[in-house]
């Protein structure tokens, strides 16, 4: 059975690949590989990365907790080697908290979104 990108299901995915899969620059994965013991890519020659689908799953959940979840890379790191903890994820900023309540065709900000940050910076300042 074949993917979106024409490869089969179990096909090893190349750098570039990945990286246009779960939309991160690959110098982003290659921080990843050294910062999360559990990913690691084959080499080839010319120490090129192939990520075999446990990789690619890995990625993925590294993904998910630091750009969906708002994860810190340690607490990332922590939820991933001990599967009972999971730590608290950070604070988004106020740019993140209103490019998330942004519509996606860019229409305009709603207005409860634009309620809820008032209250946390009051709510900070205060």
């Amino acid at each position: 059975m074949a993917g979106d990108d024409g490869k089969a299901a179990g096909a090893m995915l190349a750098i570039g690949e990945l990286a246009v899969r779960i939309g991160v620059p690959t110098h982003v994965l290659r921080y990843w590989e050294t910062r999360f013991p559990q990913l690691k890519p084959l080499q080839r020659s010319g120490r090129r990365r192939y990520y075999r689908a446990e990789d690619v799953a890995l990625a993925e959940r590294i993904h998910h907790l630091l750009h969906v979840q708002g994860f810190t890379v340690e607490g990332a790191r922590k939820a991933l080697s001990e599967p009972g903890a999971v730590p608290a994820p950070r604070a988004a900023s106020m740019h993140e908290t209103l490019e998330a309540a942004a519509p996606a065709r860019g229409a305009g900000i709603p207005v409860e979104a634009l309620v809820a940050l008032r209250q946390r910076l009051a709510a900070a300042l205060g």
